[in-house]
């Protein structure tokens, strides 16, 4: 691939990696949610998987009206995070239930902010390129991502004083 020679591919890039992201962080949010303590967490991370799959929809069909390619670009940024949640959350997670969940939480939330960033940035590229519809599609997500964060540092914070 070539480096992006104008905003609106660069928009179109971003999109393509948080598609990515968003598809790894499905499948990694499934299995740290097979191995939590915790029935809220464990109904937050199911909960989350829906809300990731329906922002990447609206990704691949800003992609497509966008006249971008149909396809996500690989994410390595996000793999980086994928394997230390797998690493801290799973095989070299605490043996006590709590402990494991508060670090399950912690992992979810570093890949969540990956994805604030992006599309908080996608955001302010469809702003700058008079995509208005678009944007505002884009800055629904990054407020229900901050929701989602909200409910898990709250429920780390309840989880936190159990295990103390």
């Amino acid at each position: 691939m070539s480096a992006p020679s104008s905003l609106k591919e660069v928009y179109l890039d971003e999109m393509k990696d948080l598609w990515s992201a968003n598809d790894q962080m499905i499948k990694t949010v499934k299995v740290l949610g097979d191995h939590t303590g915790d029935p809220k967490l464990k109904q937050m991370l199911e909960h989350s998987v829906g809300g990731i799959q329906k922002h990447t929809d609206i990704l691949k069909d800003l992609i497509q009206q966008n006249g971008g390619e149909a396809e996500p670009e690989y994410c390595k940024g996000m793999e980086g995070l994928v394997t230390e949640a797998r690493k801290h959350g799973i095989q070299e997670a605490p043996s006590d239930a709590k402990l494991r969940d508060v670090e399950i939480i912690a992992q979810y939330q570093r890949m969540s902010h990956y994805g604030l960033a992006g599309f908080g940035s996608a955001a302010a590229y469809a702003k700058a390129l008079g995509r208005s519809e678009d944007e505002q599609k884009l800055k629904q997500a990054v407020s229900e991502i901050y929701k989602g964060d909200e409910f898990a540092s709250k429920l780390a914070e309840s989880l936190e004083q159990v295990a103390a």
